[in-house]
């Protein structure tokens, strides 16, 4: 990526998000380092996942939408052996009791041509969707039974990286939208059995990649001097 520093106080962060911190508690503390300028995130990433997380400063905050509506590239680690009440590692794990043979690598594969392309996704009870008026997983936390209606997604390519029962390993490149925690579930269930995602890294937002992402550290915050000019694939 080429993008030139910015000499304003005004333009974008590619962040490496660490694990175990929420998306919000990453744009408080850019904001920090920038001495309180308005400050805003292009697109949540779950506190147990990492990589790519964009970050807006000043000016820059208004091209957000543009940043949102970017293809995203991710790197995933699936256990079909199990699933949880999250879909990732943030919850204890139940045991799926299979009634055939686990699959093979080859199995996998051709189970993973049904998500690539337009189809309907059911998010995850655990997600920021609200239901009227109030966060999935606020009510999914208290207890209640929730239920999300299927959106459409879109899935450019699937990869499988590697496969070696229970773990599938997957590179994905899809539109906004789309979770990688109910891939987990949907494949396992098309599998015969559970899956949750133990690893989820983004590893790029359009043209912005995690190779060129910065580290978040509390004891060295980001500062205007790093910021980033829009990419022209965006400021167009």
């Amino acid at each position: 990526m080429s993008d030139p520093k910015n000499t304003s106080s005004s333009g974008i962060l590619i962040i490496d998000k660490p694990l175990g911190i929420s998306s919000m508690r990453a744009v408080e503390m850019v904001r920090r380092g920038m001495g309180g300028l308005r400050t805003g995130h292009a697109g949540t990433l779950d506190p147990l996942a990492t990589g790519v997380l964009i970050i807006a400063v000043g000016s820059a905050t208004r091209s957000i939408n543009m940043l949102m509506d970017l293809e995203k590239q991710y790197e995933t680690t699936i256990d079909l052996s199990a699933t949880t009440p999250t879909l990732d590692s943030e919850s204890d794990r139940v045991e799926i009791a299979r009634s055939t043979p686990p699959p093979s690598a080859d199995m996998v594969a051709q189970a993973l041509k049904q998500f690539i392309g337009d189809y309907p996704q059911i998010p995850p009870a655990f997600s920021a969707k609200q239901i009227n008026g109030r966060r999935a997983y606020d009510m999914a936390r208290s207890g209640e039974h929730v239920v999300l209606a299927p959106r459409m997604v879109r899935v450019h390519e699937m990869s499988l990286l590697s496969f070696t029962w229970p773990v599938v390993r997957l590179a994905i490149r899809c539109d906004k939208g789309f979770y990688v925690r109910s891939l987990a579930h949907d494949l396992g269930a098309v599998l015969g059995g559970g899956g949750y995602c133990t690893a989820i890294r983004r590893t790029a937002i359009g043209p912005y990649l995690v190779r060129d992402a910065i580290e978040l550290k509390q004891e060295a915050l980001p500062n205007p001097s790093q910021l980033l000019a829009l990419h022209p694939v965006v400021a167009r």
